[in-house]
């Protein structure tokens, strides 16, 4: 048995043994020590009197339960504010103790009351111990399980949730003639009219560049000139009314275009008397 660990074994009448191991390790924490007991006929630790009794080696009648009791609980109130666990395990063992005594000293009869006999007492107790200690191997296990944030970490980009649905179609035969009916009406010969696109045309397009002419001396991208908001044409047909009319004007001579490159915005700007000279020339 090593040093701070104490094994209970209860053997009953027919050589069965209830198993309950106890675990007593006082080397986690160095300021925590074995309980030593000083009872009459035997002194050291509680453990190793648990074992030698267990044994048959220390005539456990000869021990004094009260005064066992009293080192105990002056014991407990030192150590139950560091280790509570260590306390309990030491109260399993002199719990023990008092049965194997009780044991000893109550002399043994047959009746056949509904009390359970001191075999199936131990048997229980032994159950008992032996779930407790499963207990707290499986917290230790579930201690030690890796966790998020800090052992495993989450895909910086997780997939999405993909949802596949399969639909299910259910009709009575009101439904058929219903969806039959839409059809046939559906397939009936109408009139059908198809309603002018809304354009922004060339002609307004030009009046209102021709109205800005004067106030364009200097190279203006051409998108800038249509932001018409009282038009109800779309975007791109305003802007290629405009450009429309800009190569109008500057076949006219009254305007210039440029453009650095495919692609790239067109920038338009009016041309002074001087400028239209040097171009006629």
């Amino acid at each position: 048995m090593a040093d701070g660990e104490a094994i209970m074994m209860v053997d009953d009448d027919n050589g069965e043994a209830f198993d309950a191991p106890v675990r007593v390790d006082a080397t986690v924490d160095p300021n925590i020590e074995n309980l030593v007991v000083n009872l009459d006929g035997y002194e050291g630790p509680l453990d190793v009197l648990l074992d030698l009794a267990r044994s048959q080696k220390v005539d456990i009648r000869k021990i004094s339960m009260v005064a066992l009791v009293d080192q105990y609980l002056a014991f407990v109130e030192e150590v139950k504010k560091r280790n509570l666990e260590l306390a309990a395990d030491y109260l399993v063992m002199a719990a023990w103790l008092a049965y194997l005594k009780s044991k000893l000293l109550l002399p043994a009869h047959d009746d056949d009351s509904d009390e359970p006999t001191a075999d199936e007492m131990a048997a229980r107790l032994a159950f008992q111990l032996q779930r407790l200690e499963a207990m707290r191997d499986v917290v230790q296990k579930l201690q030690h399980l890796p966790r998020l944030g800090i052992n495993v970490f989450p895909r910086g980009m997780p997939e999405g949730v993909r949802v596949t649905r399969t639909p299910e179609w259910q009709a009575d035969f009101y439904d058929l003639l219903r969806a039959y009916t839409t059809q046939r009406i559906a397939s009936v010969d109408r009139d059908y009219h198809i309603d002018p696109p809304k354009v922004y045309s060339i002609e307004m397009a030009r009046l209102r560049l021709e109205r800005m002419l004067g106030s364009i001396p200097e190279w203006t991208e051409l998108t800038q000139l249509t932001n018409v908001h009282d038009v109800d044409a779309p975007a791109t047909s305003i802007v290629a009314s405009a450009l429309n009319a800009a190569l109008e004007f500057a076949k006219d001579g009254r305007m210039d275009l440029r453009q650095l490159g495919a692609f790239e915005p067109i920038y338009v700007k009016s041309l002074t008397p001087d400028e239209k000279s040097e171009n006629n020339d």
